[in-house]
């Protein structure tokens, strides 16, 4: 993918989205639509979610960040558009 045709995205995930695999959510999604970047948890209780990628693949991973996982209480999702940086895969950050 050409450096034009990437984009990056930051997505801050509010509500239950701690201690019910969001994480692993988010990375699967992620994986699957050939995104990279990173997720982790943030010690206020929501989670961040960075990736770069095409745009419509960001847009599809956008809409799965608002569904969770099943025991996932999703209440909002922020998103601003971000800095593109290499990563050459998508990432659970500790």
């Amino acid at each position: 993918m050409s450096e034009k045709s990437r984009t990056a995205r930051r997505w801050w995930v509010r509500g239950r989205v701690q201690g019910v695999g969001y994480r692993y959510f988010a990375q699967r999604a992620a994986s699957e639509l050939g995104l990279a970047g990173y997720v982790r948890n943030l010690d206020d209780g929501r989670v961040e979610v960075y990736a770069v990628g095409a745009e419509d693949r960001l847009s599809e991973l956008a809409a799965r960040l608002w569904r969770g996982p099943r025991w996932a209480d999703v209440r909002g999702v922020d998103e601003q558009e971000a800095e593109p940086r290499a990563y050459s895969s998508f990432e659970i950050e500790v």
